[in-house]
């Protein structure tokens, strides 16, 4: 069975090196929508794939990138430089900030959330089965499974500014992700 979650984010970027002008080289945004989907070869206690409230740090990271700039971390170092000083909110990223690359990113950080948090309520085998990303009303990329040989990255190479990471409800969740600490689920009480 299949569940999906949906999140949403306003964020800005510049995409560099691709076909359209006005994307390359113009910061512009775009009303995001992430498309979580979960499988599962058996329900849960309460005939769930999965609680959502056990995705609340898949929430608190795609929430890092609300009213942020996504910055690509090969830009160049005045950009880097100006980005920093103007804006609080500052994501900078191993990937073109592209609806791809958010959708592979996205796809690398969440399949390492849910690897990392404690099930205790008799749910399945739980995978992550793909990552949607819509960025504009017509368009969307879709990464799966699959698309982790597309991965070239590490946690290290996403840096999220200070600015992102005093709005978190726990400052330590993301170093504990890095050293792959579980994420104790607090939900349910035995």
């Amino acid at each position: 069975m299949i569940i999906r979650k949906k999140f949403r984010f306003e964020g800005a970027h510049i995409v560099r090196n691709c076909s359209s002008k006005l994307c390359r080289e113009n910061i512009h945004g775009h009303s995001y929508e992430v498309e979580v989907f979960i499988k599962s070869n058996k329900l849960d206690k309460g005939y769930m794939v999965l609680d959502f409230i056990l995705l609340s740090k898949v929430g608190e990271f795609i929430n890092s990138f609300d009213h942020a700039y996504s910055l690509w971390q090969g830009e160049k170092p005045e950009i880097k430089g100006a980005i920093y000083q103007i804006n609080q909110r500052v994501a900078e990223i191993p990937v073109s900030p592209s609806a791809e690359g958010y959708a592979l990113m996205f796809l690398y950080v969440i399949d390492k959330i849910i690897r990392n948090t404690e099930l205790k309520n008799g749910e399945g085998d739980i995978q992550l089965q793909s990552v949607r990303v819509h960025e504009t009303q017509t368009g969307y990329a879709e990464a799966f499974t699959e698309d982790f040989a597309l991965v070239d990255f590490t946690l290290d190479d996403i840096k999220l500014s200070e600015g992102i990471q005093t709005e978190w409800d726990d400052m330590d969740w993301w170093q504990e992700l890095k050293e792959q600490k579980v994420f104790p689920n607090t939900h349910l009480e035995n």
